[in-house]
């Protein structure tokens, strides 16, 4: 039962359609590299494909023509501009339009159009003072039900049952019956249907139809909007066929009104797009039919857009079919994220006490572990999409290259290699029938669009040369088609390049600079909706950065791959050796090239002092592998030092600020406790200092200081080192506190924040044990740097080294014993280290799941016991009578455990 609940919680967590999280967004997935939105016909741009809405959201509605508007602009002889036109339509008020009757306008629009106009369009002004009258009313009177969702309490309370119905529609209908102008009395033949529909006299709005608005053949705007209503009204008279046949016809024939149409013919009738095809009888009805069948259906859509190519090729609808499938593909190809596979770096549990757990007061007790991550254990999505066709495992670095590989083959760029989640054989066959589609209508079809969708599914298919030579035979005067084969063939110059060189670089600045060079931020409108909650929608330019970044990776410059994505001050979260190396390198580099200084060098970022960071990132390297000289030496070029760079919110300036210090506080280099010569009396990260740990007998080192800096900490562990290599009890001593400060700034000890770039001991990604002897986690790029986390891993043999010293120098069976418990402790994140490398390998959908994995964890307490328990062996066999053996068993739950 518990597998199953846990089962259906993962499951929960993911898209039905994407590989996406619960949390995350799909449409912000991939790099958008075609450009939807360049259909002509911009009616459909809530049609084209999205994930994460009902519609299609990335246009402003301003984009989507209003039909009532474009036919009032019409109306009044185009004197108006469309703007001026819906300003008086829609939003000037009732009272600037009784002015302009009465002869008396003050608005200046109106005093604009001057004192003829109103004599001129009398029954179109009085039309309107009478619909924004009624405009506050027209809505449906809503009726609360006990199983209503919504709290509507502060929605208007007006609708349209508040006016006097027979008031109403006696004027209406005498205003009608007045009217000379046939579009003007279509109109208030609407405002009658509308009004009947809206206060629920269904009938009265079919009567009122026939009788008002259909006689009038005029079958422009005002129709359909007539016709929506009419739907309406049968919907609410349970014609469900009718109505969802006149909706359809509103979805037909208005650009303003197609997804409200949708959605009401959703509404109306379960089967509604099969009924309507039934009753489709002209060729542009069929047409429209087989678009909103292909729409709705989730499997392949070829064969709906053929019977579509065989009614009208150059069908705009067919264009929309055509790009959301591109879509779909892209999704496939060109997703932002990659991830490590099963054999690749993925970081393993956590073998250190969670900062929250219950503590038991113990001196070293077994640390609690934590489960693997969400991440770390679902989210293995991806296989090595950059790889290339000879399959090579994740566990091969990229030193393993050859250089003819790199340069003869492009293909090994973070784009379109094979993919276990998302690339399967029936996503190819797809790619493969829909560029055979394309290029039949493109011989048929007079639109660009077509040419320009071949040209992309040769590049998806990684025909950069045919791709190109199609755009280059293109010719067109939209902007909208221009802009997007001009990216195209900048996409295929680029990811076709082999290398990467300077040569290039400076044609990159000279051709393509707008693609690489951050704009000016432009403050958005606010119906602009290509940013939200999730930041910004990846871009062409996100996805070039990323080709470089990956280029630079295969070609070992790091640093240059680092900097593509990520800010110096990022390094703090990951700051493995050769990485490091490789963006000081760089950024010490004299002769960078245009490219490199205005595109790569600007992430350089402040970071207070950079030497002094990169000295403190090497120092602090040095004290893990016990080598305190080098360590010294780079400390002695830190004290420039500002600190860790790190941000906090400024509530006053309402933005981030780089964190200040308190003057007492650990910053990465000062204010070290002598306590990390100590040892710990519980295992409690969230503890004081004070409360986990407990001084050592510092008397005979006088150099050790209440506290101090990381120069200062190595200069007292060389005095240690040289007072350890005696032979007395000093010499022992000396060894233990050498040992002690190994240990507890190792990932298992309360100061392992000290030399990872960390400001607390707090738990994180850094405290991960490591599932791989690569130095290089990376495999493709260093994008996402700070979402992953490694940390060169700890070598306790160093700790376990000093431990024996102090062991074999300690004369006292007490000391001794101490001693003994402080390797035991040490030798568990050895085994730590072995468990994160053999994880278990069972399907969690094996029926003997809970059998096996019982199985594999005895295995694991074998070895655990037989290979990482030595010290813990020795203390129970031959110091078990002493004090100190006797007060671990009480204190620590573990140790008593063993020893029994």
């Amino acid at each position: 039962m518990k597998k199953s609940l846990l089962t259906l919680a993962v499951l929960s967590l993911f898209y039905t359609e994407s590989s996406a999280c619960a949390w995350s967004d799909p449409d912000y997935e991939y790099f958008n590299l075609f450009t939807q939105s360049i259909i002509r016909d911009k009616s459909y741009l809530p049609f084209l494909h999205s994930y994460s809405t009902r519609f299609y959201s990335d246009f402003k509605p301003s984009q989507i023509p209003d039909d009532n508007t474009y036919a009032w602009k019409k109306f009044f002889n185009n004197q108006l501009n469309y703007a001026e036109t819906d300003y008086l339509v829609n939003k000037m008020s009732i009272n600037d339009l009784n002015a302009l009757k009465k002869g008396t306008p003050s608005n200046t629009l109106l005093i604009k159009l001057g004192a003829g106009f109103y004599p001129k369009y009398r029954e179109a002004v009085d039309y309107l003072i009478e619909a924004k009258y009624l405009e506050p009313y027209m809505k449906i009177n809503y009726v609360e039900t006990p199983d209503s969702f919504y709290y509507r309490e502060n929605e208007s309370s007006q609708n349209a049952t508040n006016l006097d119905y027979r008031k109403t529609i006696a004027a209406l209908t005498s205003l009608y019956n007045a009217a000379k102008n046939p579009e003007i009395k279509q109109r208030y033949g609407y405002q009658l249907v509308r009004f009947n529909h809206y206060t629920r006299n269904y009938d009265a709005a079919v009567q009122v139809f026939r009788k008002y608005v259909e006689p009038i053949r005029l079958r422009g705007a005002i129709y359909f909007m007539a016709l929506d209503q009419l739907a309406g009204a049968q919907r609410g008279l349970d014609l469900k066929s009718d109505a969802n046949w006149n909706f359809f016809q509103v979805f037909m024939n208005s650009k303003s009104r197609k997804e409200s149409a949708f959605v009401s013919m959703k509404l109306s009738d379960t089967a509604s797009f099969n009924n309507i095809m039934k009753r489709a009888g002209t060729s542009q009805e069929k047409n429209m039919a087989y678009f909103l069948l292909g729409y709705e259906d989730f499997n392949n859509p070829i064969p709906t857009m053929e019977k579509m190519f065989e009614i009208d090729p150059d069908s705009e609808i067919l264009k929309v079919m055509a790009v959301r499938s591109i879509n779909e593909l892209e999704r496939s190809y060109l997703p932002i994220y990659y991830y490590h596979n099963e054999d690749g770096n993925t970081s393993a549990q956590n073998a250190t006490a969670d900062k929250n757990s219950d503590q038991g007061k113990n001196t070293a007790a077994e640390p609690k572990k934590e489960e693997l991550s969400f991440w770390q254990k679902i989210v293995r999505f991806f296989k090595n999409l950059f790889s290339s066709k000879k399959d090579k495992t994740s566990t091969e670095s990229k030193a393993d290259q050859s250089d003819d590989e790199l340069l003869d083959n492009p293909n090994r760029i973070p784009v379109f290699s094979k993919n276990t989640y998302w690339y399967d054989d029936k996503t190819k066959d797809f790619l493969d029938d829909l560029e055979k589609f394309t290029y039949k209508v493109k011989e048929e079809s007079k639109d660009e669009y077509w040419q320009i969708a071949d040209a992309y599914l040769k590049f998806l298919k990684k025909d950069y040369k045919a791709s190109t030579e199609i755009l280059n035979e293109i010719t067109t005067t939209n902007p909208e088609y221009q802009e997007q084969i001009k990216r195209m063939k900048i996409l295929n110059d680029i990811v076709s390049q082999p290398k990467i060189d300077a040569a290039y670089e400076d044609h990159l600045m000279n051709d393509y600079a707008e693609y690489f060079v951050d704009k000016p931020e432009v403050k958005k409108d606010s119906t602009d909706t290509a940013d939200d909650y999730y930041g910004t929608v990846p871009s062409t330019k996100d996805f070039l950065k990323d080709v470089l970044a990956n280029r630079y990776f295969l070609q070992g410059e790091d640093g240059k791959s680092f900097l593509m994505n990520n800010k110096l001050s990022d390094l703090q979260y990951n700051p493995n050796s050769s990485l490091v190396k490789s963006v000081e390198d760089f950024y010490k580099k004299p002769d960078k090239t245009k490219f490199e200084e205005q595109i790569i060098a600007k992430n350089i970022d402040d970071v207070g002092n950079i030497d002094a960071f990169f000295a403190v990132i090497y120092g602090d390297r040095a004290m893990r592998q016990a080598d305190f000289e080098k360590a010294k030496a780079y400390y002695a070029k830190a004290q420039g030092f500002k600190g860790i760079p790190r941000t906090d919110w400024n509530y006053d300036a309402k933005k981030l600020m780089p964190t200040q210090y308190p003057a007492a506080a650990y910053n990465g280099f000062n204010n070290i406790s002598d306590l990390v010569f100590g040892y710990n009396v519980w295992e409690s990260f969230q503890s004081t200092a004070e409360e986990s740990m407990k001084k050592e007998d510092y008397t005979p080192f006088p150099f050790i200081k209440p506290t101090m800096n990381k120069l200062q900490l190595a200069d007292a562990l060389l005095q240690l080192k040289r007072i350890g290599s005696g032979k007395d009890a000093k010499a022992a001593a000396a060894n233990q506190l050498i040992g002690n400060l190994l240990y507890n700034t190792s990932i298992l000890g309360y100061y392992r924040q000290l030399f990872v770039m960390d400001i607390d001991n707090t738990n994180g990604g850094k405290y991960d044990f490591w599932s791989t002897d690569r130095k290089n986690p990376y495999q493709y790029y260093y994008k996402n740097f700070t979402d992953q986390s490694y940390i060169e891993p700890d070598n306790f043999d160093l700790a376990i080294s000093y431990y024996k010293k102090a062991f074999d120098l300690f004369a006292d069976r007490e000391q001794k014993a101490r001693t003994l418990f402080q390797m035991a402790s040490a030798e568990q994140g050895k085994y730590y280290q072995y468990e994160a490398k053999n994880p278990s390998k069972i399907d969690y959908s094996d029926p003997q799941y809970s059998e096996k994995s019982d199985a594999y964890q005895k295995q694991l307490d074998q070895i655990k016991n037989q290979k990482y328990r030595t010290y813990f062996a020795l203390l129970k066999n031959q110091y078990a009578n002493t004090e100190t053996a006797k007060e671990l068993m009480g204190s620590c739950s573990y140790f008593g455990y063993f020893m029994r």
